[in-house]
């Protein structure tokens, strides 16, 4: 059971900081209840609540994992497709979001009511250096010349409700885009690959767990002589 924890604890779209209490929110409990539970519950009531929903969605995902097997092995492509897969099996069977559904959502509860352009521009970068993602192509730096070249032009700060003038950022955005050759029906492909990347940080963090844990193993008495198996080997299903 102890390894099967790690297994989750190492899975951010499983457990810890998935948002299955809504987590992303800057007040988890607070967005949760506002969002999810009926205004007449009580605290001890709601928390009892959040308790059971966390506790049901804990249960399906090893559920999911106590089935399906996947190998250890980060620096196999096919690995890290196959336990990309099962971590999607669990998302859909426990209810959860995918990295990309968790960023989106993310975005959407921490900016909602930012009223100016520049405020909201900061706040994603802010989102994206927490997530631990990279800024590969300088995409941030384009898009506040973008908005300076735009508040320039109408000698003031832009608010998110200036439909006008957002129709005029928008459209240096989609320069922005198409210069670095991003395209809206790549999207999935983006997502995709974004999940892949998390699956083999996964999977390398497992495999130095099971690789502690089998050194830990082979150093107590009743293991010294045996032969500690190849990690690539090990069926996950046996440690939950």
């Amino acid at each position: 059971m102890a390894f099967s924890t790690r297994l989750l604890s190492k899975s951010r779209q499983l457990y810890g900081s998935q948002a299955i209490l809504r987590a992303d929110a800057t007040d988890p409990v607070r967005f949760y209840s506002k969002e999810a539970a009926p205004p007449s519950l009580k605290g001890d009531e709601m928390l009892k609540n959040i308790f059971l929903e966390v506790k049901n969605k804990f249960e399906t995902a090893l559920g999911v994992f106590r089935k399906e097997k996947f190998t250890i092995d980060p620096d196999d492509p096919a690995a890290v497709s196959q336990y990309a897969n099962v971590m999607k099996t669990v998302r859909e069977k426990a209810g959860l979001f995918s990295e990309s559904q968790r960023i989106q959502y993310t975005i959407q509860t921490r900016t909602r009511d930012i009223p100016d352009v520049r405020t909201y521009l900061l706040t994603l970068k802010e989102i994206r250096i927490k997530r631990g993602l990279t800024d590969e192509h300088g995409a941030e730096a384009m898009m506040m010349d973008a908005l300076e070249k735009v508040e320039k032009e109408i000698k003031k700060p832009l608010m998110r409700d200036d439909t006008k003038s957002m129709a005029i950022l928008t459209a240096e955005f989609d320069k922005i885009n198409k210069k670095l050759g991003i395209w809206k029906e790549d999207l999935p492909k983006y997502e995709e690959q974004l999940e892949l990347k998390i699956a083999k940080a996964q999977l390398e963090e497992l495999k130095k767990d099971a690789l502690e844990a089998m050194e830990t193993q082979s150093k107590r008495e009743e293991f010294k002589d045996e032969q500690m198996p190849d990690v690539k080997s090990l069926d996950v299903r046996n440690f939950i």
